[in-house]
């Protein structure tokens, strides 16, 4: 598929100000607990943010840090930001300062935008940030409060940057026309996981972020024109940023955002008043959903309802066929209670989005779907230094790697790991996959996670997969332990409800004997750490590297 772009191009424009032009003006654009704020109430404040951050020197091309949980402030930060020409980049608001204080310093922003209680936290890294000019401020509020309400004054007060109230700083602002850029400048960082240290910033385009979204929201997966949505990961992660802002309002659609941290509870709730068409999920908040109705049915009360969704995504991590499937049978589509069909994809913050997905009318449980029209793609051996080597045979694992339009420029600040990611037009992904006689792709784990176990190779994900079709287990992770200098893997196992009376030296060594009994020998856990839950990234992806730091840090005690 071929998309183009005109050279006079900005997403803010793209996104959100085209949609006055189609006469969406009063049309919803954004709810928050019982508030709504139309196309043209974002797009005015939108554009006096653009104004305001001009007003107090911040140039076209410099960083804007947003630091914010999902409130409308969010949104209008993000679309005035852009609208002013300049970079976004964005952070978790519940990360450690220490890492906010990186974010701050790495950026090199020129403004913030924020909470009180974070930029109090960061008061000493804002006044060593030679290029901040401006922190403004958002109020911390609860779905169900006022997310334009007065914020109190920082005391003492901030030196050198403007430090104020952001409603206070877009009231005094007039709408202004956009700044006038380019299809190919840089328009936004996104951040990696930082799964093997500190976050990376891919720097993408304007068009990046217009390509996916017309080859994948509306070419593949179909968002259109009506569709609600809400979302599992909070905006400041890309994936969340397209599929519960960026494509609903390129159809005019409807965002609904909550503050809360995304519980089981609290996102049943954001759905009972929405009731949205569309769901940005993760597989571990999948799992959690059947345990949360399990007990609701328990206590005799009314199970959960998803018979508004019309479709779900997922992504982030692997989907477990075993989880997926308990899904399918309580609300996949013929479900009394149950939305439509779940569209698993892999995508990176190196791609922007989505480019390997499952979609409508033609979903392959347990694999990750075909390639999005638009992109290519190849699968090489591990050791492959660049594209033009041959691809491993067909149900082989390897590689995989990835060309489109939404590819990244590099990495700031890391010349060493862009060379060995990007090459021109293509992308090593890191990710091992095969591709099935069908086109289809199966995810076989990190290429740097697999295990060398008795000279064999074990792939976590395939024995987490198996762990988790046993009916004790609810969710699973493996990593690789040492055993007298030697590797072998060890798993981390949430145990349903109804298996949390079972006696644990029973359990381990019933699920010592399933993994024997369905892989081969060698692949079984020769330990099995019984948990209660599994520790998130500030994507909502399970934290192996907390896992792996956590048994190196036991490791070291023993042998002290």
């Amino acid at each position: 598929m071929s998309v183009q772009f005109d050279e006079r191009f900005n997403l803010a424009d793209y996104f959100l100000f085209d949609r006055l032009k189609e006469g969406l003006g009063e049309h919803v654009a954004v709810r928050f607990g019982g508030r709504a704020f139309s196309y043209a109430e974002v797009c005015t404040r939108s554009a006096r943010l653009a104004s305001a951050l001009a007003s107090v020197g911040v140039r076209a091309g410099e960083r804007v840090l947003i630091v914010l949980p999902d409130t409308p402030p969010f949104v209008w930060s993000i679309f005035g930001t852009l609208r002013a020409g300049c970079v976004l980049t964005m952070g978790n608001p519940e990360a450690p300062l220490s890492d906010l204080a990186y974010l701050l310093e790495y950026t090199g922003a020129a403004a913030l935008i924020t909470l009180p209680r974070v930029a109090e936290g960061l008061r000493d890294a804002i006044a060593a940030a030679p290029a901040l000019r401006a922190v403004w401020l958002v109020p911390e509020v609860a779905t169900s409060e006022d997310p334009e309400r007065a914020v109190p004054a920082i005391a003492p007060a901030l030196e050198r940057v403007d430090a104020r109230a952001l409603v206070e700083v877009i009231a005094g602002a007039a709408a202004g026309d956009g700044v006038a850029t380019h299809r190919d400048d840089v328009a936004i960082w996104l951040f990696t996981s930082g799964s093997t240290g500190k976050s990376k910033a891919a720097i993408h385009c304007h068009r990046d972020f217009a390509f996916n979204t017309e080859v994948y929201a509306r070419a593949t997966v179909g968002y259109r024109r009506g569709d609600v949505s809400v979302s599992v990961p909070r905006l400041y992660f890309g994936y969340a940023t397209g599929t519960n802002l960026f494509f609903p309002f390129a159809v005019g659609g409807t965002a609904c955002l909550f503050a809360e941290r995304p519980t089981p509870e609290a996102l049943c709730a954001a759905i009972a008043r929405h009731r949205p068409t569309v769901l940005t999920n993760v597989p571990t908040m999948l799992g959690k959903l059947l345990e949360h109705d399990d007990a609701l049915l328990a206590r005799g009360e009314p199970g959960l309802d998803f018979s508004s969704v019309r479709f779900s995504l997922s992504a982030g991590e692997a989907l477990p066929p075993p989880l997926l499937d308990r899904w399918n049978q309580r609300f996949g589509p013929g479900c009394t209670r149950g939305g439509g069909e779940v569209y698993d994809g892999i995508g990176s913050a190196e791609m922007f989005h989505i480019y390997v997905s499952n979609r409508p009318g033609d979903v392959k449980p347990g694999s990750l779907g075909r390639v999005v029209d638009g992109y290519a793609t190849k699968l090489l051996p591990r050791d492959a230094e660049g594209p033009g080597v041959p691809e491993v045979a067909t149900g082989e694992y390897g590689v995989l790697w990835v060309r489109g339009d939404s590819v990244a420029l590099g990495y700031h600040r890391d010349r060493d790991k862009s060379w060995s990611t990007f090459h021109g037009h293509w992308c090593r992904t890191g990710d091992l996959f095969r591709i099935d006689e069908q086109g289809y792709y199966w995810f076989g784990g990190r290429a740097d996670e697999l295990l060398k176990v008795s000279g064999l190779w074990v792939s976590p994900i395939e024995v987490e997969e198996c762990l988790m079709r046993h009916d004790d287990v609810a969710l699973a992770a493996v990593i690789g332990a040492e055993e007298e200098g030697l590797l072998k893997p060890k798993a981390f196992v949430v145990l349903r409800e109804s298996a949390r009376d079972k006696t644990r030296d029973g359990v381990r060594a019933a699920l010592q004997a399933y993994v024997k009994a369905t892989l081969s020998k060698h692949k079984y856990p020769r330990w099995i750490e019984i948990v209660d839950d599994l520790p998130k990234n500030d994507r909502g992806k399970v934290d192996k590297k907390a896992l792996r730091d956590a048994e190196a840090e036991a490791t070291a005690a023993k042998g002290a």
